[in-house]
């Protein structure tokens, strides 16, 4: 398994990656409609180009010469050093593997050397990677409910300290 930077040049593997994922990821929690509609809005090429351009940082992750996932990051509150973790995406087939472990740990690290104290994300809070990111070291920072378009994303703030 390799992790290497995304470059604007990746935005459609990130594109059809976060098509392959998504569906089986969150089927089972939220409807067919938000699935549909946040992949628009957030992976579009269009979306995923304007995320680059707000200098958010995207990981590929490779592995026997095929991409099977990605992750982005960035700084969110440099007054206070928090990074956040803003996607975290692995092929249903690499799950369970370490791949997604490897790649936290790799972001925490990166995000540690610029000066980083708390490593970020949000989560819903009926999604199993719940469970996955607390053996990872994050806690429950907050519990949220954040009105988005005509949906209402029902997450956990979790954080780690670097």
């Amino acid at each position: 398994m390799t992790i290497l930077p995304a470059t604007i040049i990746d935005i459609p593997v990130i594109h059809r990656l976060a098509q392959a994922i998504w569906w089986p990821t969150y089927r089972g929690f939220i409807s067919s409609d938000q699935i549909t509609f946040m992949l628009a809005e957030m992976y579009s090429l269009k979306a995923l180009e304007q995320q680059f351009k707000e200098g958010i940082d995207f990981l590929m992750v490779e592995n026997d010469n095929e991409y099977v996932g990605f992750a982005s990051y960035s700084s969110i509150e440099p007054e206070n050093n928090i990074f956040k973790l803003h996607k975290l995406y692995i092929l249903p087939s690499e799950q369970g593997k370490g791949t997604g472990k490897k790649l936290i740990d790799y972001i925490a690290n990166l995000s540690k050397q610029k000066g980083g104290e708390v490593l970020e994300l949000n989560v819903n809070r009926s999604n199993p990677a719940f469970s996955f990111y607390k053996t990872t070291g994050f806690e429950i920072y907050q519990t949220i409910d954040i009105p988005y378009h005509h949906f209402v994303l029902n997450d956990y703030v979790m954080r780690k300290v670097l």
